[in-house]
């Protein structure tokens, strides 16, 4: 029975003793502190790997849009590195400007130095990009053909722009990136809204719209792809009209664009009808795109002949047509003719601006 005792008494004093080792009364001790590893956003580590040495991003690898929701394999990743030197990067369907916003955004969310740094040499991209004049090139650097011209086509450089003037006002997170480029972006926004009032279109000694793109010499209406002819467009005037709208204290040029745009945009509006993609088997693409009578709908054609203000429409024989239907079916329903493209501006924008900027 003492034995018994005994044990007991020497068991509850070990697991007193590892207990006590335990317990908050003798804290493990670290001889080096835990190594921080920055925070990461998915998508943002996604575009570090496609950024160029450039600074910019491509739209495009292997003729596949970049989707960054796509896992990556090892294999893809090192190939896509490999490529960094690559001239692919551009302005065109929203490359560059995304990933710099969602970079932005994710150093905000992180404080992930490497988003920070890929932002800089982005907007260092942008700035490097742009041409004297003021204008950018769908493509830099070494852009080929059409890609030289100035471009308006999608959005491009009014998407650039918009990055630089949050850059120049230190804005939606560009606050965080170094001082130094603030007045370099002040100074590339100044000569990229010279750019936009010098390239409106005048016709009959009037201001109206846009091109989608011009010569970047000449800052003449100019032809990209082959169905991409000279015109005055009711999409891409939209874009630049709102761009202007933006700037705080406009100058008088600047108003007088804008209110000769809109005036433009309510001349060649077309009521009564919407645009629409139907199934039509008999069709090669068993689609099809057509204008209906709709009393409700008002729509704007994408491009407008400089001379007579008419709709056209043109295939991949770069003919110019009349009609939509005198398209081949694929460019019918490849590429947006129509749109109600200026409906808000007319009905809301732009009267609250004129109420605040109007002479």
């Amino acid at each position: 029975m003492q034995i018994k005792t005994g044990l007991s008494i020497l068991i509850l004093g070990l697991c007193w003793s590892a207990f006590s080792a335990c317990s908050p009364a003798a804290p493990l001790t670290r001889t080096t502190p835990p190594v921080q590893t920055p925070a990461a956003d998915t998508l943002a580590d996604k575009m570090l790997v496609f950024q160029r040495v450039s600074g910019g991003w491509p739209k495009a690898i292997n003729d596949k849009a970049i989707d960054y929701k796509k896992p990556l394999t090892e294999a893809e990743r090192f190939q896509i590195q490999k490529d960094s030197l690559a001239n692919d990067a551009t302005i065109d369907n929203q490359a560059t400007t995304r990933e710099l916003t969602h970079l932005i955004k994710a150093y905000q969310a992180t404080q992930n130095p490497r988003y920070l740094q890929a932002v800089e040499k982005g907007i260092a991209y942008l700035l490097n990009g742009q041409y004297e004049n003021g204008g950018w090139p769908q493509f830099f650097p070494n852009p080929k053909g059409y890609q030289n011209h100035i471009t308006f086509n999608d959005g491009a450089m009014v998407r650039t722009l918009n990055i630089l003037k949050q850059v120049a006002e230190g804005k939606q997170g560009f606050e965080r990136v170094d001082k130094k480029w603030a007045p370099l972006a002040q100074k590339a926004l100044a000569k990229g809204v010279d750019c936009i009032l010098k390239t409106q279109i005048l016709r009959n000694g009037q201001r109206t719209g846009w091109c989608q793109q011009y010569d970047h010499v000449t800052l003449q209406p100019a032809k990209a792809r082959a169905y991409e002819l000279p015109s005055n467009s009711g999409q891409e005037t939209v874009g630049v009209a709102l761009f202007l709208m933006s700037l705080d204290q406009p100058s008088a040029e600047v108003k007088e664009a804008v209110i000769a745009a809109v005036k433009w945009l309510e001349e060649v509006k077309i009521p009564g009808w919407a645009y629409q993609r139907i199934d039509d088997p008999s069709q090669p693409t068993k689609k099809d795109a057509v204008l209906v009578a709709d009393s409700a709908s008002t729509v704007w054609a994408r491009y407008y002949d400089l001379d007579t203000n008419r709709p056209f429409f043109c295939g991949r024989d770069g003919i110019k047509k009349n009609a939509l239907a005198e398209i081949e079916n694929e460019r019918r329903v490849g590429y947006a003719w129509y749109g109600p493209w200026a409906e808000k501006l007319l009905a809301k924008d732009f009267p609250k601006w004129a109420a605040k900027w109007k002479p």
